[in-house]
């Protein structure tokens, strides 16, 4: 009888032994799940998961404030960190512009493309050209781009990988590069206050100015490969999309000054159209959104900044 109970005994502390060794299994592979995952999942915060670079120095940035098409390139001379690359920015004047389309245009006005509404500007850079897939290795030391060149525009990145590009550009540059709000992206596309409110970026005949279904190929091609819009921008109808700051949301009719968008939502806006899109969605009124985690090979974006 004694030998039963021992028995029973010893199988009952082997249970035990064998769900304690498999709840510290658990434990020890949810801890390691958690110091690997690169976004902190209480917060929705990329977490940097590599040292950053350390430089000596700022670069010296050679900045003409001149608005307009006459600007000077505005551009980075550390050798080290951009090797020699150029990051060109154009003056764009501030103003106050119809923002949107109405339903008198030639292209009937897409659901979210209007009512129009009065939106005032403060002065700002935008970048002349798209980033390109060599300014993207030279911070990020990747290419995640479907398309491979480097003067091509760099595609298939998420918003959030926009924005950790940037914090690490700016890092390396001393400077204050950001996403230009959807407000600038459509008064810089449309010409700012010299615009001859064109339908695309610089013309009214999609081909001259936009990579787009028609003409492509079905691909991107070299940025400033097409005719500038008034202010010298190229590529802002056509060859990828552009992420902007905002968040998504319906236009209202009042008047608006430096809008920023909405402080949450759902998705982020895009603007521009892309290689394989009809002329339709490469109109400079066009909105489009996407969420933010997700990158396609049709989406890249262009730099912004304050000028102060």
């Amino acid at each position: 009888m004694s030998d039963r109970k021992t028995r029973k005994n010893l199988k009952r502390q082997t249970k035990v032994l064998l769900l304690l060794a498999g709840v510290l299994v658990l434990l020890l592979l949810a801890g390691t799940l958690f110091f690997t995952i690169p976004v902190d999942w209480r917060t929705d915060a990329v977490i940097i998961t590599e040292p950053a670079r350390i430089y000596s120095s700022a670069p010296v940035l050679n900045q003409d404030t001149t608005l307009g098409s006459q600007t000077k390139p505005y551009v980075t001379t550390d050798t080290e960190s951009l090797d020699q690359l150029k990051i060109e920015m154009v003056a764009v004047q501030g103003g106050t512009f119809s923002m949107g389309s109405d339903e008198k245009s030639d292209f009937p006005r897409y659901f979210d493309d209007g009512p129009v509404h009065q939106v005032t500007l403060s002065d700002f850079y935008i970048g002349k050209f798209e980033v390109t897939q060599a300014l993207w290795k030279a911070v990020m030391g990747s290419n995640p781009s479907s398309f491979k060149g480097d003067n091509l525009p760099v595609e298939n990145v998420s918003w959030k990988d926009v924005n950790l590009f940037i914090l690490k550009l700016n890092s390396m540059t001393g400077k204050q590069y950001r996403l230009p709000t959807e407000s600038e992206w459509e008064f810089a596309a449309g010409g700012g206050i010299s615009s001859k409110h064109f339908k695309f970026s610089g013309s009214n005949t999609a081909d001259n100015v936009a990579w787009f279904d028609q003409n492509s190929g079905n691909k991107t091609h070299p940025v400033g490969s097409k005719t500038a819009n008034e202010l010298g921008i190229h590529d802002m109808s056509g060859n990828v999309w552009e992420w902007c700051s905002d968040w998504y949301r319906k236009y209202f009719e009042n008047a608006q000054t430096n809008p920023k968008g909405p402080s949450s939502g759902y998705d982020r806006i895009r603007r521009g159209g892309a290689w394989n899109f009809d002329a339709y969605r490469v109109r400079v009124t066009f909105r489009d959104l996407e969420n933010a985690d997700i990158g396609s090979s049709t989406c890249g974006f262009r730099l912004a900044c304050d000028i102060k």
